[in-house]
């Protein structure tokens, strides 16, 4: 049974970051959960060599096009976020604290990059891509950081690819970002309120 839409705009997420982002821009949308098994996508192309930027694409693309398709009419908006070593790793979103304290350890004193990727779909089908790059360079974290910082925010961080929330107390973990801020919270903001308006669902 599909959820109950008032709005023109459905944004293919429940991520609360996301949200906000929207909300603060003045965006006015319905969210949906788009139920897209993630980890299978992401290790099927990780498998066969695609790059950080297509995976991100894939994924937002997946949850546009599943919610589109059930809510014919709206433009929905789908997201998604890959992190890359600087060794080539794509990592996935860590499923307890002990796997987050481990990806903060592997990532403390380097660099890596967050490929946010942004899709538009309508009627089922993807009318919209963009993605956008961001480097990150992670201070050198001690265990007693990574322990205590964990432990405090472990249901704050879950849902976030590197387990950091930049724009909270996340921003300690990191001596330099070369992006844009809301690249890194989790969407190419910009580019998708530009096509807001082109499309006349904001004005211009």
């Amino acid at each position: 049974m599909n959820e109950v839409i008032t709005k023109s705009v459905i944004l293919a997420s429940k991520s609360a970051a996301r949200l906000t982002m929207f909300e603060a821009a003045g965006v006015v949308l319905d969210a949906v959960a788009p139920m897209v098994e993630e980890d299978s996508v992401r290790k099927e192309m990780t498998a066969k060599g695609e790059s950080a930027a297509n995976i991100a694409l894939a994924l937002a693309e997946a949850k546009a096009v599943k919610i589109s398709a059930k809510y014919p009419g709206t433009l929905v908006i789908g997201s998604d976020q890959v992190l890359e070593t600087e060794n080539g790793d794509i990592l996935s979103k860590a499923e307890t604290p002990r796997e987050a304290a481990i990806t903060l350890s592997d990532l403390s004193g380097r660099s890596h990059v967050l490929q946010s990727a942004a899709v538009i779909a309508e009627n089922g089908n993807a009318a919209w891509r963009h993605v956008d790059a961001a480097a990150m360079t992670m201070r050198e974290l001690s265990d007693e950081f990574i322990s205590t910082y964990v432990t405090q925010y472990w249901e704050e961080i879950r849902p976030c690819v590197g387990c950091y929330r930049i724009e909270a107390e996340g921003a300690q973990l990191f001596s330099g970002v070369d992006g844009n801020q809301f690249t890194i919270m989790g969407i190419p903001l910009l580019p998708v309120l530009d096509y807001l308006r082109l499309r006349g669902n904001l004005l211009s």
